[in-house]
């Protein structure tokens, strides 16, 4: 492989043609998701390049009938319950010895009402307040929903202006077999390197790693998965890096991304989400700066990485003002190329990502 063939080979791996939202949902078997709307939440972007037609906020208003679960796996995002099976039960983590009261008479309300929003379960039981990871004070119902969701006696039916409704899930099988076990993180290390290949072995053992927070239960299991990974995937060295994928991933079909068209991509977009892998492939510096102080951001507080063909060239910040979609492009090169399909394939996405938001008027960025 040449330094371009993994480029395209990075795009090609998630980049499908653009389908329906249950299908590009159960391809991509994992989306991460972030409540930052600039100009969309994380997920509505990701999904907006791989399925015909969607709008800001899809996910969220058919999410009972597409079959996916939200839950943590590298990040918290949505998951195809297929993955979400994999990943439970998980018997560690998030829920205190001292909770075990309370999270059972919560579970008792649930399993009576069916489905249940915070506020109502706060006013059941008037909980108080806890301090939490960030240092910040936040409700203990707060903390015991999201640790009986994230230990899998709990799943979000639907959100309501973005707040979480729950309702009880059921039981899943119990503790496996050793070699149960070995396969079952074997399994989520394929979803991983599936959704993010040709990976770097700096990466790969980063994302393998962060697996014992998608299965804390078995967390003695990853580093020998890990090491299997290694022996197991196929593998080259380009430019000093060694480079993992799974065996045939590469002859994956090209010609959709190898066609002349722009896309914005979501800062955790898989085809940029990792940054060591980024630098490798296009060479230069990207990072996510919302929570940069202003002063120190040197792209701005969301943007979007600007892939052209199968290079990340540039990047956009976007907005939607009284309306009207605005957009500052940003390029590594310091200019626009000097080609003229570029700029009418650039203001072609902008006019997607103007319909994507709903906004009005003609796109034109500066």
């Amino acid at each position: 492989m040449t330094p371009l063939d993994l480029r395209r080979f990075a795009v090609a791996q998630t980049l499908f043609p653009e389908t329906t939202l249950r299908r590009a949902l159960h391809e991509l078997v994992y989306v991460q998701a972030d409540p930052i709307r600039a100009p969309a939440r994380a997920q509505d972007l990701i999904l907006q390049q791989r399925v015909a037609g969607y709008r800001a906020g899809d996910l969220e208003r058919r999410y009972h009938q597409l079959g996916v679960e939200e839950d943590f796996f590298l990040n918290y995002g949505f998951v195809t319950r297929a993955l979400h099976q994999l990943m439970h039960p998980r018997t560690a983590g998030r829920l205190l010895r001292a909770d075990l009261p309370r999270a059972k008479l919560l579970l008792e309300l649930v399993r009576e009402r069916g489905t249940v929003h915070p506020r109502e379960v706060d006013e059941h039981f008037a909980h108080g307040t806890r301090t939490n990871y960030w240092g910040g004070s936040s409700n203990v119902t707060t903390h015991l929903l999201d640790a009986l969701h994230y230990r899998g006696q709990l799943r979000v039916a639907r959100r309501e202006k973005g707040i979480r409704l729950y309702t009880t899930r059921e039981a899943t099988p119990g503790a496996l077999g050793a070699k149960e076990r070995r396969a079952g993180v074997d399994r989520l290390v394929d979803v991983v390197v599936r959704l993010h290949a040709p990976l770097p072995a700096r990466t790969l053992s980063t994302y393998v790693r962060r697996l014992r927070y998608a299965a804390p239960q078995w967390k003695a299991e990853i580093a020998p998965a890990l090491e299997r990974a290694k022996k197991r995937l196929a593998r080259q060295t380009v430019d000093g890096i060694d480079w993992f994928w799974r065996a045939g991933d590469e002859a994956r079909e090209t010609a959709e991304i190898t066609e002349p068209r722009v896309r914005l991509l979501a800062p955790f977009d898989p085809i940029v989400h990792d940054r060591t892998r980024f630098e490798a492939l296009w060479g230069w510096e990207y990072r996510f700066e919302a929570y940069t102080p202003a002063a120190k951001r040197k792209l701005g507080y969301y943007a979007l990485p600007l892939l052209w063909r199968d290079s990340v060239i540039g990047w956009a910040n976007v907005a939607r003002t009284d309306g009207e979609l605005h957009a500052e492009i940003g390029y590594v090169a310091g200019k626009a190329p000097r080609d003229r399909l570029f700029a009418r394939e650039l203001e072609a996405e902008l006019e997607r990502m103007r319909a994507f938001l709903g906004a009005s008027g003609r796109a034109a960025p500066r």
